[in-house]
């Protein structure tokens, strides 16, 4: 089994994941479950806190895991994704944890690999672990998610968060909003550029960073005029409910989509994402590496 998207888990597996999540996220220390594994950890592109946390939660389970530095591989020789794939699988791992710039790069490893794929975040396609550790922070602030309405804003074209969540979000009962600056809003999903409306009543507000690597252009705005027109600020946060949470997969771009007010504000639950990641995380290895 791979975990490549949110469609390769029925509702079944998700319920699992959250619940497994849950217990790892109540507990403290380490296990041996996955003593004896070797997880690949390939990453194509930069990361903190997937990177680490996958790393994390294979240590927690008593796996061990090996970095490829994609920087000083065969990659910068010319060595296709295939080979690579083919060298890597050759050595035998349990598991491949890949992250690429390109959509659907670790779908192709996968159909080459003889161990389970789990795709760290692939060009602007998906991030489904991320989209995990979201809803099982929603989950643990609010209880049931059924009724509730997340906003997320920002740069949702190039943002394979914003993909993933729209996709998990709704088949667990929420109501997803999507809202960004008209250039920043992409064709294949539904939404529109008013902030405002999206944030209005919502249980949660999501914000994204502008992913200017990722733009054939800059947005050509003035230091301060992203946040002003489009970032959350008390202001904007003020239009959500009075219970609303704010949530952000990070990396933040403080002063840019969010006010330092707001990130670290009593609503922020952005520390919570980054704890919980390890635990989902765990859960992910452990479904995968014990099927």
């Amino acid at each position: 089994m791979d975990l490549l998207s949110i469609e390769s888990l029925s509702d079944g597996q998700i319920a699992i994941l959250l619940d497994a999540a849950q217990l790892f996220a109540e507990r403290t220390g380490s296990s041996e479950r996955l003593a004896g594994k070797v997880v690949f950890n390939i990453f194509y592109e930069n990361s903190t806190r997937t990177a680490m946390s996958f790393a994390m939660a294979a240590a927690r389970l008593g796996a061990q895991t090996v970095t490829l530095s994609v920087e000083h591989s065969s990659v910068k020789k010319g060595e296709t994704l295939a080979d690579t794939a083919l060298t890597l699988d050759a050595m035998r791992p349990d598991a491949i944890v890949m992250r690429h710039r390109d959509n659907r790069a670790p779908h192709e490893v996968a159909e080459i690999v003889n161990c389970p794929v789990i795709n760290a975040g692939d060009g602007t396609n998906e991030h489904p672990t991320q989209a995990l550790l979201d809803a099982l922070t929603l989950r643990q602030h609010f209880g049931s998610l059924t009724g509730r309405t997340v906003a997320i804003v920002g740069d949702i074209r190039h943002s394979r968060v914003a993909r993933s969540n729209a996709r998990l979000l709704p088949r667990l009962g929420v109501t997803v909003r999507l809202a960004g600056p008209p250039a920043l809003m992409p064709d294949d999903l539904p939404g529109g550029g008013d902030i405002e409306q999206a944030i209005s009543g919502a249980d949660a507000v999501m914000m994204l960073r502008v992913q200017r690597e990722r733009m054939d252009a800059d947005l050509g705005d003035a230091p301060g005029e992203f946040l002003s027109r489009y970032g959350l600020t008390e202001e904007r946060l003020a239009l959500a409910a009075p219970h609303a949470v704010v949530l952000h997969p990070g990396p933040m771009n403080r002063g840019v989509e969010i006010a330092d007010s707001v990130a670290d504000g009593p609503r922020s639950l952005i520390r919570r994402q980054v704890a919980n990641g390890v635990a989902v995380r765990m859960a992910v290895l452990e479904m995968l590496l014990k099927a």
